[in-house]
């Protein structure tokens, strides 16, 4: 007699299993994240097979590898690979590491898959596998055509494979020994030991574990392209992210021109690297120099508009943050911020109204951070407050006066990280003064400056500096 495939129910959120629904997630304490699947007999006699023969006596499984002392494992650093791409290689942490799994994210239509494939036709050196499971051969043709890097002087070093069967790459794989592997995407790819469609929680788990089996037994990278949610958080379980080695975001607005690439989980490098790209149609377009592109130059007599060095990462640049102030046009005032935290907005509007007087609570306030980025440095709290308030008394803050500094709740300047680099962007791009706290100067070596720099203590000193 032929068993009924049963059900069970998997937490899309952390991977979690149950017999039956729950409404909270015992595991990541989410709500409404079970999702039914249906497990096929035939895939769990397989597993309870392979698993019953790696089973020796005592309870046992025999395993090749073996405990070793902490001294005697080689901390050498291996050869990482370059893209060719260097915002990317910098984000990454200097390149791709052999046998890592990198995943890369992003909203529908940012540019995932034509910055992936603009990288990997300028890697004439290695010998690469595109394997597409949303566009054919002859849309691949086009892009890459219009990418103007189709006549490399090593055409046969990138493959390309439509495909969805996971047993089906593995089996290509083999047989063109590939030097770098990139999956587009992982939602589209399915295995024969998982009874479920493309794309859901169970598939997405198999296959990239399997890739990270791949990935660590052969020393292949492994480039994995995934969709987002409407939440902004990568789309499938959330152990995705916790199987492979890195996270890469790449965010931006479709309206505007700059994208960002951002890594979120980085095994092998820091988590606070940026990278900024430029969309054109002919691709991508690195910026190397994001300071002049963010700045506008014609902000000359304007209000609400101030001039923040920030860094993310190691890369200091300047930005521009505009601020609009008008009063409540409905019983409840507005806050919104477009590429600052808005909880962070709503602190630093409360130390005005506490530490210097100003009443903003019948006003409506609009905060933008010009280009699309989405900033997350703390020594933009001093620009924030320099231009709503400059936009609050209608009075544009002089040319050629940038700033930078943490505003504490008590209404102090704190100190940031970095001051010399963020000094010395100001004075290479020709500002005159600069707005930093007062604990910076303490160590600084200020006569090798040409800038005039204005050390302030509190919020009260910054704003007599700029309005008087």
């Amino acid at each position: 007699m032929v068993k009924k495939d049963k059900t069970m129910f998997v937490c899309e959120n952390c991977g979690q299993e149950s017999p039956k629904w729950v409404g909270k997630c015992p595991a990541c304490g989410q709500w409404n994240t079970f999702k039914e699947i249906r497990v096929s007999n035939e895939a769990g006699s397989m597993a309870a097979r392979s698993a019953a023969q790696s089973v020796r006596a005592g309870g046992i499984v025999a395993s090749k590898n073996h405990p070793q002392l902490l001294r005697d494992i080689s901390a050498k650093d291996e050869p990482r690979i370059s893209t060719g791409d260097g915002e990317l290689d910098r984000v990454l942490g200097g390149g791709l590491v052999p046998g890592s799994i990198v995943l890369l994210g992003g909203e529908p239509g940012i540019g995932k898959s034509t910055l992936t494939l603009q990288t990997i036709l300028g890697m004439n050196d290695r010998k690469v596998l595109y394997v597409s499971g949303e566009e054919s051969a002859h849309q691949l043709k086009m892009r890459a055509e219009r990418l103007g890097n189709t006549q490399s002087p090593t055409p046969n070093t990138l493959l390309i494979l439509t495909e969805t069967s996971l047993e089906a790459i593995f089996e290509h794989i083999k047989e063109v020994q590939p030097e770098l592997v990139v999956i587009d995407s992982i939602q589209t790819i399915a295995t024969e030991t998982a009874d479920s469609s493309a794309g859901s929680i169970v598939q997405v788990r198999e296959c990239a574990s399997a890739l990270l089996r791949f990935a660590k037994s052969s020393g292949v990278p492994v480039i994995l392209i995934g969709h987002i949610n409407k939440e902004g958080s990568l789309a499938g379980p959330k152990i995705l992210e916790h199987i492979v080695d890195t996270v890469i975001q790449f965010e931006g607005d479709q309206q505007h021109l700059y994208r960002i690439l951002r890594a979120t989980k980085n095994r092998f490098g820091s988590t606070s690297e940026l990278g900024i790209y430029e969309m054109r149609q002919d691709g991508l377009r690195q910026v190397s120099n994001p300071s002049e592109l963010l700045l506008n130059a014609d902000h000359e007599g304007l209000s609400g508009v101030a001039i923040s060095s920030a860094v993310e990462g190691v890369r200091p640049f300047l930005v521009e943050t505009q601020a609009l102030v008008s009063s409540a046009a409905y019983g409840t005032p507005q806050r919104s911020a477009t590429g600052f935290d808005q909880r962070r907005l709503n602190m630093l509007l409360a130390v005005l109204e506490k530490r210097v007087g100003f009443k903003l609570m019948q006003k409506d306030v609009f905060l933008n951070i010009a280009g699309g980025l989405r900033v997350t440095d703390m020594a933009m709290d001093l620009s924030v407050i320099a231009a709503v308030l400059s936009s609050n008394v209608d009075t544009p803050i002089q040319q050629g006066l940038c700033m930078a500094g943490e505003v504490g709740l008590s209404g102090e300047v704190r100190p940031v990280a970095r001051i010399e680099q963020r000094i010395s962007e100001a004075e290479k791009l020709g500002f005159s003064e600069i707005i930093i706290p007062r604990q910076n100067m303490m160590g600084l070596d200020y006569k090798k400056y040409k800038i005039r720099l204005l050390p302030v203590r509190k919020v009260e000193e910054a704003l007599r500096l700029l309005f008087g």
